[in-house]
């Protein structure tokens, strides 16, 4: 049987935008989700999981349920509408209220800068692609170091660069919809990890209690075969998803190898980036200090060699096998295995999530300590009068925590693991079909009901032992 620690985090994750609703209240400003939404007509992030006002529920029940931490995103619109200038004290209310609730409840909060929500007057001013809106992050993370220090301890700069970056400038399903644009995407990866590291550093600077750190969407990359050419196609795939990252991250600069992947893309693809002498000196002062890495991991990924052109079919319905994703001088992901997926052809495969911690110990030995800040599993959930049973879930997340636990074992110092959701949330492309949480919600009423899975993980909070 295996165990977990004493001191092991047993979280729920969260993310402004998908849980807090209330868009129009607060004083809060609009996001570039706002618009993008409207104009699609599909979903509306109103009322989400109205976490705005319900988090004393959500707490309770937290505390109820064994949750003892929880990832929560500060709308960096709700603290300076515009992104930049004098601050609202509406949101910084709500937030000092937040945190005192969650002491309250003996749920640790930790706490997530930017979680694909840039306020929308910077997001049309190029995003990160515009270097001046590195500052204003920046400064909006500086006033929240000083502001929330006595309630804060754990912060964390960015929520998954990759997918934010993809999701804007490749596959087209975020806000502004450009799709195949490799440059932009390498650009605005390397711009945050810029703005991730002159954060950090300020971070240290003021001496505040406490840790900073950054949440990677890592999942790992097999070849199909054994061939050379799937093995290369790969480790192309890998470098654009994990390694451009994490050698940002740890290293303070790009290996030679990430760099030939990476010219090798942008060449196939008609793109280019810009990478200044003076970003990789900030990598190389902040890299020392990152002081725990958040790994986000729903899958992994089989890669085909392809020669082709870009060929991207988002499944955001949960029609199964309706998935494509094909990029052009890099590879084409496979569905095709003795492998069970979700209904959004979620590969669910819990030895991806192992090996990556272990590589990340290997390959990066200056880590200091992993928390998983998300895994869970999307899933239609039947309400059956209230008593919902999610049995694929817990056997997901068991298989999962099993991961953790071997990867513990094998000397990894993972500290904690964050079910993603706490509770069912908005899914961005997705809407309100897909659920993720331990506690289910009515839209329409906004009632909370355990699931099955929130009894089982609350059994796992007190025994940490995984059965």
């Amino acid at each position: 049987m295996l165990k977990l620690p004493e001191d092991f985090i047993f979280g729920g994750a969260t993310a402004a935008y998908q849980a807090e609703g209330a868009t129009k209240e607060g004083n809060k400003g609009r996001v570039a989700w706002d618009t993008f939404l409207e104009e699609e007509g599909r979903f509306s992030p109103d009322p989400a999981s109205d976490f705005y006002h319900q988090y004393p529920v959500d707490l309770e029940l937290s505390e109820k349920f064994g949750v003892n931490g929880i990832r929560i995103s500060i709308a960096w619109s709700r603290i300076f509408p515009e992104g930049y200038g004098t601050p609202n004290p509406e949101g910084i209310e709500f937030y000092h209220n937040l945190f005192k609730e969650c002491h309250k409840r003996n749920v640790e909060p930790f706490i997530t800068l930017h979680h694909f929500d840039t306020p929308e007057v910077l997001h049309k001013d190029g995003d990160f692609l515009n270097k001046q809106n590195i500052e204003h992050f920046v400064n909006y993370a500086e006033f929240c170091f000083k502001e929330f220090k006595n309630e804060v301890y754990y912060w964390i700069t960015f929520n998954e660069i990759y997918p934010v970056s993809i999701g804007q400038y490749l596959t087209g399903t975020f806000p502004p919809g450009i799709r195949f644009d490799f440059g932009k995407v390498f650009q605005s990866m390397h711009n945050m990890m810029v703005a991730h590291a002159k954060a950090l550093i300020v971070f240290k600077s003021l001496n505040n209690p406490g840790e900073i750190g950054i949440v990677h969407s890592l999942e790992t990359r097999y070849p199909y075969t054994d061939s050379e050419e799937d093995k290369k196609a790969a480790h192309l795939d890998d470098v654009l998803a994990n390694k451009f990252l994490l050698d940002a991250t740890f290293k303070g600069y790009y290996s030679e190898d990430t760099m030939k992947c990476v010219n090798q893309i942008l060449a196939a693809n008609n793109g280019a980036v810009d990478i200044q002498d003076s970003d990789l000196e900030l990598f190389a002062k902040a890299c020392k200090d990152n002081d725990f890495l958040g790994i986000n991991s729903y899958q992994s990924s089989f890669i085909r060699a392809y020669d082709g052109e870009n060929d991207i079919h988002h499944n955001g319905t949960g029609e199964k096998g309706t998935s494509v994703f094909r990029l052009k001088g890099i590879g084409e992901k496979m569905f095709d295995m003795e492998i069970p997926r979700t209904d959004w052809d979620w590969l669910i495969y819990p030895e991806g999530l192992y090996d990556m911690m272990i590589r990340i110990k290997n390959d990066y030995p200056n880590y200091k300590k992993i928390y998983i800040t998300e895994n869970g599993m999307g899933y239609k959930d039947d309400f059956n009068d209230g008593v919902i049973d999610d049995q694929p879930r817990i056997d997901y997340i068991k298989s999962h925590m099993e991961s953790v636990a071997r990867a513990i074992e094998d000397g990894v110092n993972v500290k904690g693991y964050f079910l993603w959701s706490l509770m069912d949330v908005f899914s961005w492309s997705n809407g309100y079909n897909k659920r993720y949480g331990l506690f289910y919600i009515n839209f329409d009423t906004q009632e909370r009901y355990p699931k099955k899975s929130a009894y089982w993980f609350k059994e796992l909070a007190e025994t940490r032992e995984i059965k």
